[in-house]
């Protein structure tokens, strides 16, 4: 009996295993997505805005659900977003670069690798409360860091090379932009009603603005943007609109105002240019952004509240790249939400997915 019971042990855990192999098999890499067709403005008019994807984490290339993991204990989630803020991506577009407020720290997407991670810097470059984040063309990373009032600005390695702030009392720095044509980078200091302008390499030039609701006053700006001739957008969201200023700081003109119809503001937040230099603008109460042209009159809004594909709850960033794919950090869902603006010959089903 007990020889009898070795051998159904061994053909037991044989087949056992053999099983357990197989559905490890059958069930390694992630799990086949469904395609999700959302376009912006609905049918029958003609597309502007498709939906291409969201990223949560290192979920997005691993299946949560494996029977390895269930099984075996095995972690195959990893790092997940938490809160994003900001969101931006290398200039090949290989990489992804989210701030995340309850991780601290910059969280690197992969897509070549399919790898998502914190982002290593050394002693001197750790992070609090990161909140923007931009890349210029010789790959440095400028983040502001909000809790710490200063700007940090990092090597691709990790290198922390400048530290800004200090000498300029810069109290809590919430939105960055570079502007590589001027040599400026534009940082925004909220709680002292200002923007301070620096050299890319780090060297103070100059600030703009006080307190107040006059045109080129400011009341807790934001979010920034600079568009091809070098003029600089100003998120004002304590007078809901959004200014914008010549590259000698000279108020041009301002889009938006307080209310709750389309084309006005109740908590405007990110901001960035597309190609054609339509503005778009964030707003976390209506949970949505609103494109605007050049003269300031709103051609689409995308978004509502909620928890699925093109919806939002509490957006906060927005990056759009070189092939104008709007990248969307929706903080409370813990995703990035990526968007594709369409060409007006380019048929919605024929545009490109990451």
């Amino acid at each position: 009996m007990q020889r009898c019971n070795g051998v159904f042990s061994a053909i037991g855990w044989a087949v056992i295993s053999v099983c357990v192999l197989t559905m490890i098999g059958c069930s390694s890499g992630p799990a086949k997505k469904e395609k999700i067709d959302l376009f912006w403005p609905a049918p029958p008019s003609p597309a502007k805005i498709r939906y291409i994807d969201s990223f949560y984490g290192q979920s997005n290339y691993a299946d949560k659900s494996s029977f390895k993991a269930a099984l075996l204990g095995v972690e195959t989630q990893g790092l997940q977003l938490k809160k994003p803020y900001g969101v931006t991506t290398s200039r090949d577009g290989k990489k992804m670069y989210v701030t995340d407020t309850k991780l601290h720290a910059l969280v690197v997407f992969d897509f070549e690798t399919e790898s998502v991670y914190p982002f290593q810097t050394d002693a001197m470059g750790g992070l609090t409360t990161p909140l923007d984040v931009r890349i210029d063309s010789k790959e440095r990373i400028f983040v502001s860091d909000s809790a710490a009032g200063r700007v940090n600005v990092y090597s691709k390695e990790g290198v922390t090379l400048l530290t800004l702030g200090d000498g300029e009392g810069l109290q809590r720095p919430t939105g960055i932009a570079i502007d590589e044509a001027t040599n400026r980078l534009y940082v925004s200091d909220t709680p002292s009603h200002r923007i301070l302008i620096y050299t890319l390499d780090g060297e103070f030039i100059d600030e703009m603005g006080e307190r107040g609701s006059a045109p080129g006053e400011l009341n807790f700006p934001i979010s920034l943007a600079v568009d091809k001739k070098s003029n600089l957008y100003v998120v004002d969201s304590g007078n809901f609109r959004v200014q914008i200023f010549s590259p000698e700081g000279e108020f041009l003109r301002s889009i938006g105002k307080l209310g709750d119809s389309f084309g006005s503001f109740a908590r405007p937040k990110g901001i960035a240019l597309d190609s054609d230099e339509n503005l778009y603008v964030l707003d976390a109460a209506f949970n949505n952004f609103q494109i605007f042209n050049g003269d300031g009159a709103l051609m689409l809004f995308v978004g509502a509240l909620g928890r699925r594909p093109g919806m939002f709850w509490l957006p906060t960033g927005i990056h759009i790249d070189k092939d104008d794919k709007i990248f969307v950090a929706d903080s409370i869902n813990a995703r990035i939400q990526v968007f594709q603006l369409l060409d007006d010959e380019q048929p919605a089903s024929d545009s490109a997915e990451k």
